[in-house]
């Protein structure tokens, strides 16, 4: 079968490999009709996050069909249409019961120390081949996979995998309630849904932080208040539209990939810039751009910093933004003596994908309407490419497998 394998640092390969088969009695094998490429999946192809293994599948957001199930699956069977979480969950342990899926104690091969397992990740992770394939070996299925109504399409279920859940995640993180003002920094596909989760869940009044026009006149759209940080201080702006006091929440949805401002009064200075270059020689020291493609963000630490700027007195910041474990830069100071509460971490999605896909269902969300290209599996390279460089009209890109 077809699959997108990572090979080295700024080397993805479209290639022919061995289809999955049921390995443990709990495990499925789903065809998939559709996965995506995320904002992650550049991570480590520019090697802000390291540790990938030669030879992996990537991708972690899918939806498809059932084809088989091993013995101890027991509540789906082949030709059930499910959508599949990224991060895994056995649904026994401790932490799937309480709903901490993220953080199970049996999905990852690497033992309970290891943290999240996810599919299409570096060997801390698992590492467990991903998405972006024609079939994928589907673990710990019954608790696992989540069953589709015949009136969610694919479309909006593959956005149910990881980024819907994942930014609605972020908005709790962050606190958000009735009335809440709150900034979304970055206008990716997370950030999207991030604004639409907030809405949800009841802001007032959302800003939405980030310097590419298309991004923000699709947040505008979705109902933020729109702040293009290369032309205005975002620090500034947010202060003077909340009477001086900041945003009662913040939602960090960048990560370690940020850029920071190349005009404008946020430019950061010459000291600033040089400090930029060192964390970012630190974080990705085997970054190996190919020209334009693959570079790493030059402000790896800017909205952690921005974030707490950006809060009012006893706030609260979510952060769903990837940071790999060789970030170790953060404002701690800052954030102590204004009493902030930060919370962070993997999405729990087994835990979230369920009530999401109820709204879907209910017609109260219309996730399809961030998918901005669809393309084959066989042009995923290309696709890799163009979104790589955030080029205009590539906001979250469905890839779509030949079988």
């Amino acid at each position: 079968m077809k699959a997108v394998v990572w090979q080295g640092i700024g080397d993805i390969q479209l290639q022919d490999v061995p289809e999955p088969r049921i390995q443990e009695p709990t495990d499925a094998v789903v065809r998939l009709t559709a996965s995506a490429i995320c904002g992650t999946d550049l991570h480590f192809i520019r090697s802000t996050m390291s540790g990938m293994i030669p030879g992996t599948i990537l991708g972690h957001e899918g939806v498809g069909v059932v084809e088989q199930v091993g013995a101890e699956v027991r509540n789906f069977r082949p030709g059930d249409r499910v959508v599949i979480p990224s991060t895994v969950s056995c649904g026994v342990c401790p932490p799937c019961r309480e709903g901490y899926t993220a953080q199970c104690d049996n999905a990852n091969p690497n033992g309970p120390a290891a943290g999240t397992a996810f599919y299409g990740g570096p060997k801390d992770s698992g590492p467990l081949h991903g998405l972006q394939a024609e079939k994928a070996r589907i673990l710990y299925a019954a608790s696992s996979l989540v069953r589709l109504p015949d009136n969610v399409s694919d479309d909006a279920a593959l956005l149910l995998s990881d980024i819907f859940p994942t930014a609605y995640f972020g908005a709790e993180l962050a606190g958000v309630k009735p009335g809440s003002s709150v900034a979304v920094f970055g206008c990716g596909p997370v950030g999207q849904f991030a604004i639409i989760s907030a809405r949800l869940q009841g802001a007032g009044r959302i800003f939405a932080i980030d310097r590419l026009d298309d991004r923000l006149e699709t947040a505008q759209r979705n109902g933020a208040e729109i702040i293009n940080f290369e032309r205005e201080d975002p620090i500034e702006v947010l202060k003077r539209l909340t009477g001086g006091t900041g945003v009662d929440c913040v939602i960090d949805v960048v990560g370690v990939d940020a850029q920071h401002a190349h005009h404008g009064p946020a430019k950061p200075d010459a000291q600033t810039e040089k400090k930029d270059r060192q964390a970012v020689a630190e974080i990705a020291p085997d970054a190996d751009p190919k020209g334009k493609h693959w570079v790493p963000g030059d402000a790896p630490t800017q909205v952690l910093e921005w974030a707490v700027e950006a809060v009012k007195k006893a706030g609260q910041i979510g952060i769903i933004g990837v940071y790999s474990p060789s970030v170790n830069t953060y404002p701690l100071g800052k954030a102590m003596n204004k009493n902030l509460t930060v919370r962070m971490g993997n999405c729990n999605h087994r835990t979230y994908i369920p009530r999401l896909v109820d709204l879907v269902a209910a017609g109260v969300v219309d996730p399809t309407r961030i998918i901005s290209k669809q393309e084959g599996l066989t042009d995923a390279i290309s696709a890799y490419e163009a979104f790589d460089q955030r080029q205009p009209g590539w906001l979250k890109v469905e890839l779509e497998p030949v079988h």
